[in-house]
């Protein structure tokens, strides 16, 4: 006789043998032993977890001849014929090759009759996805109202693809993935009873292997027991099933943690010398990595953890060491790898890099912590709030320019300048335009635009308009004047300037055109000093000790300098106090 493999040979018979799914088990006994058995189940879940098992026994508790329920007693006829597959009452249909409308109609013309040599004829379909959508649709009426001598079984990996219809007449029983506790005392029971000594840690790595399917942990311990014989070793294992050490990962994630890049390279490099996949050996660090993160923030990381005893004290133990921070830091940059790698033609340079920015990142400072040394150091060389802000004035005295005294009959020089991005608070009145010289005969509009500015309805018009240096009319039309040509670049699009024109001429109750006049027409007038003012005030901040104590914290350089209307409010303020200070 041919070998049977141990998929077949340690089939379960009864409901005592199934391996996990407890759920279920105590669910159809009950039904059994209470007579409270639907007319149609549906099995799904992952492969090799006893879905076609579970139909099978139920089979043979339906047809059992000893009368016994819930459990079949596996030695009478009908449970003999079952099992050997030669039942004529047992009906068991691949849904993959059976799929058509002909198929059912034939099924449905066979089940109008009684069964031959059993209580019940049972009608079990494989990967019931797979059938057609007639094919479904034909056996609604038989599942709805099923002959009473009649049992429906499915079976599906993939349940989502059964019609709604097909659910709704069925009783479903979801299979979990099988415990690896379970799936080890499974297969070291499974080792002895063969003959077979296995290390510890070779059978860990084969319940890991098997990711909760029983079918693909018997077939992997097939094939270790055909290469290995009667000892089974954790390097055989490694050989065999493709897999890295327990060891090995937890080496290199050891060597990550502690900085020691030439080790964790060399774990590197002795996975890819040994034809292993580096895909699957990043997968299992990050698992690793994973289990070491739940160590580090579960209070009770054994009811998380699905692993062995020792595996998991070690895990605790390593992660009791290390900050929950660098713990997630290396965790995302293994899954960067291992997402940049799953599309590289180099992996292994992807894993590399991945590794020496773990390994680095031991010297980068987390924000959070420079934001508190910032704060401390700001506390420290804090001025102290006296009636007499005098360094507060000092600091400011150096960035505001020294205004010349004016003759009487001459306006007073314009402000500095704006910057472009300087947007005032929406509860604030638009900024006051400088004073301009008013010609004879010619309206003078300025005491209306910051109407004219609320009036208008797009935000990014009114914003380019609070930006403008100065307004008037002249001849008419409105010149609005701009230190920045950026600054009005948005009204200078066509469409952009046909509506502001109409705005304009509507608002004031006559016809204008708008004119802009930028620094290159018509540059900036002398007396005001305003671009000058300006570079003055940058540069006075970008040399201010705060500033420059910040760019030596984060290790960076100033950029750009934005003056915002806190800090105009606040030199207002200190210039309001030396006048009066000075006055007194």
């Amino acid at each position: 006789m041919s070998y049977l493999v141990l998929a077949r040979k340690s089939r379960p018979q009864n409901f005592v043998q199934v391996v996990g799914q407890q759920h279920i088990v105590r669910t159809l006994r009950n039904a059994l032993l209470r007579n409270r058995v639907p007319h149609a189940l549906i099995f799904s879940g992952v492969r090799g977890t006893g879905k076609t098992t579970l139909a099978r026994i139920m089979a043979k508790a339906l047809n059992c001849e000893s009368g016994q329920p819930p459990e079949p007693c596996c030695a009478c006829r009908s449970c003999k014929e079952i099992a050997a597959g030669s039942s004529v009452d047992l009906h068991e249909i691949d849904g993959a090759s059976n799929r058509g409308i002909q198929e059912i109609r034939e099924l449905k013309e066979n089940i109008r009759f009684m069964p031959v040599m059993s209580r019940f004829k049972i009608i079990i379909i494989d990967e019931v996805h797979m059938l057609t959508t007639e094919a479904f649709n034909a056996l609604l009426k038989t599942l709805e109202e099923p002959p009473s001598h009649v049992y429906f079984m499915f079976a599906t990996t993939e349940l989502h693809k059964v019609p709604v219809t097909i659910l709704s007449r069925c009783q479903r029983y979801e299979l979990k993935r099988v415990a690896s506790k379970e799936l080890a005392a499974h297969f070291a029971r499974l080792a002895e009873s063969e003959g077979i000594t296995m290390e510890p840690a070779a059978l860990n790595m084969v319940v890991r292997a098997a990711g909760g399917s029983v079918r693909d942990g018997l077939s992997l311990l097939d094939q270790l027991f055909s290469y290995c014989g009667e000892q089974v070793t954790a390097a055989d294992a490694a050989e065999v099933l493709g897999m890295v050490g327990g060891e090995v990962i937890a080496g290199t994630a050891k060597a990550l943690l502690t900085g020691d890049l030439a080790a964790a390279l060399d774990r590197l490099e002795t996975v890819t010398a040994t034809g292993m996949d580096i895909k699957r050996f990043i997968n299992e660090l990050l698992a690793w990595f994973r289990s070491l993160v739940v160590c580090r923030v579960s209070k009770d990381p054994a009811q998380l953890l699905d692993l062995p005893a020792d595996e998991l004290a070690l895990l605790q133990e390593t992660a009791a060491s290390h900050s929950a921070q660098t713990l997630f830091l290396l965790f995302n940059l293994l899954m960067e790898s291992l997402e940049k790698a799953a599309w590289s033609s180099r992996p292994r340079f992807a894993v590399e890099m991945a590794f020496i920015r773990a390994v680095q990142a031991e010297d980068i400072v987390p924000v959070t912590e420079l934001l508190g040394r910032l704060d401390s150091i700001l506390a420290g060389v804090a001025l102290p709030q006296t009636t007499e802000p005098v360094a507060l004035y000092d600091k400011k005295k150096t960035v505001v320019p020294e205004r010349s005294v004016a003759k009487a009959s001459e306006p007073p020089p314009a402000p500095p300048l704006p910057e472009e991005d300087d947007i005032p608070h929406p509860a604030e009145q638009p900024p006051s335009l400088p004073p301009q010289k008013v010609a004879a005969g010619e309206r003078d509009i300025r005491k209306d635009w910051p109407d004219f500015i609320k009036s208008v309805k797009k935000p990014w018009i009114a914003s380019a308009l609070e930006k403008a240096a100065s307004v008037h009319l002249e001849n008419g039309r409105l010149i609005l004047t701009y230190h920045d040509s950026i600054e009005c670049s948005t009204l200078k699009i066509k469409e952009q300037r046909a509506e502001l024109t109409a705005l304009v001429s509507d608002f004031f109750q006559e016809s204008l055109s708008v004119v802009f006049d930028e620094p290159k027409a018509c540059g900036l007038p002398a007396e005001s000093g305003g671009a000058e003012a300006v570079r003055k005030e940058r540069q006075s901040l970008a040399n201010d000790p705060l500033v420059v104590l910040a760019a030596e914290i984060f290790n960076g350089q100033v950029g750009d300098i934005r003056v915002g209307p806190q800090y105009k409010k606040l030199l207002a303020a200190a210039e309001e106090t030396t006048e009066g200070s000075d006055e007194a």
